[in-house]
């Protein structure tokens, strides 16, 4: 699918006309971050990344927003940032397009398991530590894959992990917290007519983790909920009977 976006894309674009990816996630298929299948199909073409905690309602109404625009091309970055920023949306640059998307990748996939924990009542100290923990995962993933840490602890990654965890305006937290109280997936997606793209990007990221060796239980945990027939409260019991461990 991923794909197939890129070669329509491709076919109405200059090849030096810059492309701005603002879609988060993998490709289901392969694990690929949207940059690599923009790369698989259009060859070198100046790419950047916009990404961050950014509700588009909020956006259009010209409520103040910061975002990550990553660009491995200073001169480029710089110019996008002037013809997209303003005095209420306000791009921060970086060169690191992995670490830019991965957030983005990732953070739909820890929000439905904090939507979750609340949805389940289970407390607001139960989705602090999924929050950080899962921050943790998203980390090690993404260094993995070859990002920065401080991406990750910018607006991509931290950001949009903190915004997405904490508004039902998040349709990834809202449908957890829907979870959480007992609904099942199909139910919830049969009445809605938006997309909660960590549904799709659990088993993309589950995936990848396990190609490069990374060990993400809370993830694995979603993906098992959704996609497995994983019992919520077993589910949640096996995540806290988990050994001990060190923090880092």
């Amino acid at each position: 699918m991923a794909q197939a976006l890129a070669a329509s894309a491709t076919s109405a674009t200059a090849a030096a006309t810059p492309i701005v990816i603002c879609a988060k996630g993998l490709e289901r298929e392969s694990g690929a971050l949207m940059s690599e299948v923009l790369a698989e199909v259009i060859g070198a073409a100046p790419v950047a990344v916009l990404s961050g905690p950014t509700f588009a309602a909020e956006v259009a109404r010209g409520l103040p927003t910061a975002v990550t625009l990553a660009a491995t091309d200073a001169a480029l970055g710089e110019r996008l940032a002037r013809a997209l920023g303003g005095a209420t949306f306000r791009p921060y640059l970086s060169d690191d397009l992995i670490g830019a998307q991965m957030g983005g990748a990732v953070k739909n996939v820890l929000a439905i398991a904090a939507g979750i924990a609340i949805g389940r009542r289970l407390g607001e100290n139960a989705r602090a530590a999924i929050m950080t923990r899962g921050y943790a995962e998203m980390a090690r993933l993404a260094l993995a894959k070859g990002a920065r840490f401080e991406t990750l602890a910018g607006l991509s990654g931290l950001g949009d992990l903190v915004l997405t965890c904490t508004s039902r305006q998040s349709r990834n937290f809202s449908l957890g917290c829907a979870i959480g109280e007992g609904e099942s997936l199909a139910e919830i997606l049969g009445r809605r007519d938006s997309v909660a793209e960590g549904v799709a990007s659990a088993p993309a990221v589950v995936a990848l983790a396990e190609r490069l060796g990374v060990d993400m239980p809370i993830a694995r945990a979603v993906h098992a909920v959704l996609h497995e027939g994983a019992g919520i409260d077993e589910t949640i019991g096996d995540l806290l009977a988990r050994p001990f461990a060190h923090e880092l």
